[in-house]
């Protein structure tokens, strides 16, 4: 962890790691699938990103939709964490909930577990799965019996400005674990949420690609409905390096 408030950015390539590098980042978040809420990456991509970026930390989450996960989706993401380190991750991002909205603790503990046994210190964050759970506070408390390093929150709102007042209980319940804010934050909230008590925060920072010219595009099934809509997002620099000046600036 880094001395003072660290910045954390969600990217899903090699240049969004090197971008968020050069403009200031602390470490990234890698996941593919960003308009899915993330999804895990390949081994081959968290060592390209291992090598271009700041600590990689890998989100591993098997599939879109909810986060109550039956026991073969379990032992993937075991071995998906796994496989992240010995990738080269720094770090892994979990979670998991049971069918009634609280935290999947055996699950949490196993996932947890595949990560501590490597040979080297790895860390684990709780990923927003914790903020569809019916109390997020309470969720918190029970962190620091799991061997977590931090857990990334809205405070169970729709962005962490609006759950800021959670945070700033999550952060006084989950002793010894990093509560870091995300949800989107701007660099224009950042000295808001650090007032409440987040040790970090956690952006995208993205932006949709140019589109490249030429050839002719027809629907495969993708969301979009044009060539347009059917774009992905890139890391900004500007954004990075707005958030990083607002973090510097408010910490």
């Amino acid at each position: 962890m880094t001395a003072g408030p660290a910045l954390e950015i969600a990217v899903t390539s090699p240049a969004g790691a090197r971008i968020a590098r050069e403009h200031g980042a602390d470490r990234v978040e890698l996941c593919t699938g960003l308009e899915l809420g993330g999804l895990t990456p390949s081994a081959a991509l968290v060592e390209a990103a291992a090598e271009a970026g700041p600590p990689v930390h890998v989100l591993v989450r098997c599939r879109p939709g909810d986060f109550v996960h039956d026991a073969e989706e379990v032992a993937l993401m075991a071995a998906e964490v796994r496989s992240a380190v010995a990738s080269g991750a720094a770090g892994v991002v979990i979670g998991a909930l049971t069918a009634r909205g609280a935290l999947d603790v055996p699950v949490l503990a196993a996932l947890a577990e595949a990560a501590h046994a490597a040979d080297r210190p790895v860390e684990v964050t709780l990923h927003r799965a914790v903020d569809q759970t019916a109390d997020p506070v309470a969720a918190a408390a029970l962190l620091p019996g799991l061997g977590l390093t931090r857990v990334l929150t809205s405070g169970g709102a729709a962005t962490a400005a609006e759950g800021a007042g959670v945070i700033a209980a999550m952060a006084a319940a989950a002793d010894g674990v990093e509560v870091m804010a995300g949800g989107g934050v701007r660099p224009g909230t950042v000295a808001e949420l650090l007032a409440a008590g987040a040790a970090a925060v956690h952006l995208s920072a993205k932006t949709r690609a140019a589109p490249r010219r030429g050839g002719r595009w027809v629907p495969l099934g993708a969301a979009g409905t044009s060539a347009a809509e059917d774009g992905h997002f890139v890391t900004d620099p500007a954004l990075v390096a707005e958030a990083r000046r607002a973090l510097d600036a408010a910490g």
